[in-house]
């Protein structure tokens, strides 16, 4: 089911084998249902500074620093970068703005696919562009036992975000992994660039309103429909992983 998309890999990086020893995970909208909340933040803000920004082409951006995301939109109304003040100005608005939703809920399947990885005697790496001071919290009360501060990748760790490979890269030094050595899961089409472009294995998981056919574009090597259907599929995935190389 997934030999196809695994020796393709193989053979465009030149490995002999894919070896599983980390996964690196992207947080917003993989690990938490919180990319409604963002995309809904991010439209109400900038509407309200008289800027264009769909909740659906907020997805498109994600995973992008708040001021690239701002200077996209600046371009493109204004042909020019907003100044410091404007950004630093619009994107505190839009972190108050997220502030007022629910605190987002565990993706379905999420949990459930992290223990398997444990139990495997998989290293799990969180590899975020949020710089959120509550992540840390966050994540050891709805994924307790999952990930520890040395296998953290986030906005405070690195100089370029995504889509540069800058973060998965650290992700896979903080593992103490090669690139054929580690799967990247991802739900953003920014995040499945910096995958690709640190040559490792990336799974695109369509949780938001996008094509598909956008993620598989920005270089995804395999696509699922959910978290859940990962986290169905994945002892398959593993089974097939091995038994290329028996």
């Amino acid at each position: 089911m997934f030999e196809t998309s695994i020796t393709h890999y193989l053979r465009q990086h030149s490995y002999a084998r894919l070896r599983l020893k980390a996964v690196l995970f992207d947080m917003d909208g993989v690990l938490f249902n919180s990319m409604p909340y963002h995309a809904d933040a991010w439209h109400t803000v900038m509407a309200r500074h008289g800027l264009h920004l769909s909740r659906e082409e907020a997805y498109l951006h994600e995973g992008r620093t708040g001021a690239a995301t701002i200077n996209i939109v600046y371009q493109r109304q204004f042909g020019r970068d907003a100044d410091p003040d404007t950004i630093q100005s619009i994107y505190a608005e839009k972190s108050e703005e997220f502030a007022r939703h629910p605190e987002p809920e565990r993706m379905p399947g999420a949990w459930e696919l992290l223990q398997q990885v444990k139990a495997a005697g998989i290293t799990p790496v969180l590899v975020t562009g949020s710089g959120q001071h509550t992540l840390l919290n966050r994540l050891s009360h709805h994924f307790p036992g999952m990930f520890d501060r040395t296998h953290m990748v986030t906005a405070f760790d690195v100089k370029y975000g995504k889509p540069h490979p800058e973060p998965y890269l650290m992700g896979l030094e903080k593992a103490g992994v090669a690139a054929n050595e580690a799967i990247v899961v991802e739900n953003a089409p920014i995040g499945v660039q910096a995958g690709a472009a640190a040559g490792i294995f990336t799974i695109a998981v369509n949780t938001g309103p996008l094509d598909g056919q956008v993620l598989l574009d920005a270089g995804a090597d395999l696509l699922f429909p959910s978290m859940q259907s990962l986290c169905d599929q994945w002892q398959t995935l593993m089974k097939e992983c091995a038994d290329l190389f028996d």
